[in-house]
């Protein structure tokens, strides 16, 4: 049987990396460049938790224990956007661009389930691992300190090793290659630009390259285009001026960034948490750290210790180009698959159960 999330230790999983024996937990993102491993959250909003571990080690994620995931039916998610209020969305963006004050804007929906008040999000790792894997899977458990996250993120927010950093966006989303647009292509050098300006804010002069564009990557039931944009952090620039100089992630606000981000804050009607934010972590004691873009995320709100919520984020980039009833459907194809793993519906071995 499940403990209450509040007696369950504190605990970090990276793939294959997993951190226990929390120190302390603090919202200064200095902490990131003195000593230690750090488990990173960055919620959208802003609000940033680092929590050092003593203890680091490596072990395979454990196979799901049976029952110890017991997720909500697929039926019983509810969307802060509805079909006609995300569509509707869409098409004001499609007017901002024809008058010329954006040129893309990312427009997410948070959906929500209930759950069991026990319910842990390091269990729903298990079955995401096996349903879902993703190159920057992870698990922050921390739930004193209101962070319970899974996710399956195919997205590299920013990696640095040493002086060096790299972001890895992704703009593009279909089935299959074939299904990719000219859209999809437009959008991904578009965000290119936005990230290369942003990580040389911070990195010295002509060091800034983009050594992949348009890459197609395979995931499980889709695919998307990916670039790689690195550079060179400057003398005295660390991680608060990095994380200052590219939050929010450019592939899920838009450009210019600073429009779209009014316009998403204008159209979105609920908060997305760690939802396009940064997940990661940092080993300050080597100058390596990894945090992905939060999407493909689940995080649990608990308004009290009655009532756990279980959040899942969907969006899509919106372009003059954007057809609104396709954009939704992108919203549906990013989701179905996550929430059927998390609803118990999914079996790694053949798909979507009846």
């Amino acid at each position: 049987m499940l403990h209450h999330p509040s007696r369950l230790p504190a605990l970090a999983r990276f793939g294959d990396r997993v951190a226990t024996g929390l120190v302390d937990v603090t919202s200064d993102p200095a902490a990131l460049d003195s000593a230690g491993f750090w488990a990173v959250c960055a919620d959208y909003e802003g609000r940033l938790t680092c929590a050092r571990f003593a203890d680091v080690g490596e072990e395979p994620v454990p196979a799901p224990a049976p029952g110890g995931w017991r997720g909500p039916a697929l039926g019983e998610w509810t969307s802060s956007l509805d079909h006609r209020a995300y569509t509707a969305a869409v098409q004001r963006i499609r007017e901002y661009v024809a008058a010329g004050d954006v040129y893309q804007a990312n427009l997410c929906r948070v959906l929500s389930a209930s759950v069991a008040p026990d319910a842990d999000v390091d269990a729903l790792t298990a079955l995401l691992a096996r349903g879902n894997p993703a190159p920057y899977a992870g698990t922050i458990r921390l739930p004193e300190h209101g962070v319970e996250i899974a996710t399956a993120s195919p997205e590299l927010f920013l990696r640095r090793q040493g002086r060096v950093v790299e972001s890895g966006p992704i703009k593009g989303t279909a089935r299959t290659e074939a299904d990719l647009l000219e859209k999809d292509y437009a959008e991904n050098v578009m965000i290119v630009d936005l990230v290369r300006n942003d990580i040389g804010r911070v990195c010295t002069t002509g060091s800034v390259t983009v050594p992949d564009l348009c890459a197609v990557e395979k995931h499980p039931g889709l695919v998307h285009l990916v670039s790689t944009v690195r550079g060179e952090l400057r003398d005295g620039a660390g991680w608060p001026d990095l994380l200052a100089a590219a939050f929010p992630p450019g592939s899920v606000t838009g450009a210019p960034k600073s429009s779209a981000l009014r316009i998403i804050e204008e159209l979105e009607t609920a908060p997305r948490g760690p939802y396009c934010g940064g997940i990661g972590w940092v080993d300050a004691d080597r100058g390596l750290g990894e945090l992905a873009v939060g999407i493909r995320t689940f995080w649990i709100d608990r308004p009290d210790d009655a009532t756990a919520l279980l959040r899942f984020g969907a969006g899509a980039g919106i372009t003059w180009g954007s057809d609104p009833e396709g954009e939704w459907r992108e919203t549906e194809l990013k989701a179905s698959r996550l929430l059927a793993v998390a609803s118990g519906a999914y079996e790694a071995s053949g798909g979507v159960c009846a």
